[in-house]
């Protein structure tokens, strides 16, 4: 289904969804805006009113008077002088999300830029002919744009059907001509924080979904542990305020329903180690981050973000050349959310260690076949371990870096799309720990000794495991089990849960502790918003 930006400005899911290969529309109204904003550009040219990177140089040349005559030059040599990335290229749903978060700023009505600019970059969308963004080199938006922007009038680089081309010839195949571009498009093309905003709404649905799957591997590794029920009830959860600690309680309590294996050591412990029973605490602290960045990111997407800003009518132009385009905002929320989301990757680790572990685990020595010929998931723990430590260098502040460019004229920086760029990373490497969890819990399942019953939930998700991955026995690289479970998680949401809103007792221990199931097993519950119910149940298939 298309997304359409109307009236109403994209939202970060819309941004992602355009990224995973929907297409993007502009209404009238928002065509009427992007044209309306062009006539400003042209009067501000025509009077001659100072208007930054319009009828001046950029940088600390701002101050330096550009001629009628010489602005489509500096148009275009913005772009060429602005295209210093390096490094491998960035991703097709990168490349998208950047295009799709630059048409929405532009349909704003502040940019000053003909339709035809912004139709050009609705056409490479459309085609899925993307130009090639070197994914390094910025502190804040300029390159990576610069490079998008390169196609638009022939230049640069693009791949098509997974062909790389020059930028002439992807629009001789769309059968369209070079831009010429005209004052102000070249500066608008790189301005602004459509990057980091279209890097961060990538950043939260993957974020998004691997917060799902993490809570579920959770689960499974838990039932594994013999962990206490207890750390889930709805009423101690209650005293403290977080809906993300609260909905993920609530989502443990329906994914460990009616484990037989959890009954039975009902009351054991008088509590878990803290990586097992802070899963709320420590999980539920990351959805609240979420949900917060997701208001930044919606925010910035719902804002202008150019320098000059154009504003007035055709009688009273008005030109703002300040401070719109750094995001400093965005670029914090980018830190905190990468942050969040190792530390809940580095808890998952603590899991998976604990599941290798004979001393803690009562299981055989590293899930491994008994006889000493075999390592199991013993090295496996090391790679999710050296990955921990990776996501701990990487969640240092990029917000926090700065520098001094452009001859003192732009002496602070944001590095608000590192930032969002280092989250991605962040956020992959999660997800390939927690793919090793997932494996090591289906392991541990099959180790258990006697016959309790695992709950329906977590025995669905090791059936969905063991349809694509048997049971390891040391007879194959491990690796290859890893990269089939790491795309588990990347490309599919977990089965859906069912819905632990209301909860009964189904046993209780000694101290009066108690196991939960759900009183009604048809409802279900979804902690993010997923794409279809139909996806989901593909998922889970």
């Amino acid at each position: 289904m298309a997304v359409i930006r109307s009236d109403r400005p994209l939202d970060w899911r819309q941004i992602a969804a355009v990224a995973a290969g929907e297409p993007l529309k502009l209404s009238p109204e928002a065509s009427a805006r992007i044209a309306a904003a062009h006539v400003l550009v042209e009067q501000i040219v025509e009077r001659g009113i100072r208007a930054y990177g319009v009828n001046t140089g950029v940088g600390a040349l701002c101050d330096v008077i550009v001629s009628p005559s010489e602005q489509r030059a500096l148009s275009r040599n913005i772009l060429m002088s602005h295209a210093v990335g390096v490094g491998a290229p960035l991703g097709v749903a990168e490349t998208r999300a950047i295009i799709a978060a630059a048409v929405n700023n532009f349909a704003h009505g502040h940019s000053g830029i003909r339709l035809a600019v912004a139709e050009r970059l609705v056409a490479l969308l459309d085609a899925d002919c993307l130009p090639e963004v070197p994914a390094f080199g910025s502190v804040g938006y300029l390159s990576h744009m610069a490079h998008i922007a390169l196609v638009c009038i022939g230049e640069g680089h693009a791949r098509h059907h997974g062909e790389r081309i020059s930028g002439r010839a992807a629009l001789q195949r769309l059968g369209l001509e070079p831009l010429v571009l005209e004052a102000k498009e070249g500066l608008s093309l790189i301005n602004g924080t459509p990057c980091v905003t279209g890097l961060a709404a990538l950043a939260l649905a993957r974020a998004e979904r691997l917060l799902d799957w993490t809570d579920a591997v959770a689960a499974m590794s838990f039932e594994n542990l013999h962990g206490q029920l207890a750390a889930f009830d709805p009423e101690s959860l209650a005293l403290r305020v977080s809906d993300g600690l609260n909905l993920v309680g609530a989502r443990m309590r329906g994914a460990l329903a009616d484990s037989g294996i959890l009954a039975a050591v009902v009351g054991q412990r008088t509590q878990d180690p803290l990586s097992m029973r802070t899963i709320p605490h420590v999980h539920g602290a990351a959805r609240d981050v979420l949900s917060a960045t997701a208001q930044v990111v919606n925010r910035e997407l719902a804002s202008i973000t150019d320098n000059p800003i154009v504003a007035g009518t055709p009688e009273e132009p008005r030109v703002y050349s300040q401070a719109h385009a750094v995001g400093a905002s965005i670029a914090l929320a980018m830190d905190s959310l990468a942050t969040a989301i190792a530390q809940v990757a580095a808890m998952a680790e603590r899991r998976l260690d604990r599941l290798v572990n004979p001393l803690v685990s009562g299981l055989p020595a590293f899930l491994a076949e008994p006889g000493g010929t075999c390592s199991g998931f013993m090295i496996a723990q090391y790679t999710a371990a050296s990955l921990v430590a990776q996501n701990r260098r990487l969640a240092m502040p990029a917000s926090l870096d700065g520098g001094i460019t452009s001859g003192l004229q732009e002496d602070h920086l944001c590095h608000a799309t590192p930032a969002a760029l280092k989250a991605l990373e962040i956020v992959d490497n999660a997800g390939r720990i927690v793919a090793i969890e997932l494996l090591a819990a289906a392991q541990a399942y099959d180790l258990q000794t006697g016959d309790m019953p695992r709950a329906p939930y977590t025995d669905s998700l090791w059936r969905s495991v063991r349809r694509v991955v048997p049971t390891y026995r040391d007879d194959r690289p491990l690796a290859e089990d890893m990269a089939i479970a790491f795309r588990m998680i990347a490309d599919s949401a977990p089965p859906l849960l069912p819905n632990p809103g209301k909860m009964r007792p189904v046993t209780a221990g000694p101290a009066g502790e108690a196991a939960y199931a759900p009183l009604d097993p048809t409802l279900h519950l979804t902690a993010g918003a997923h794409d279809a119910a139909a996806n989901e149940q593909q998922s889970a298939a």
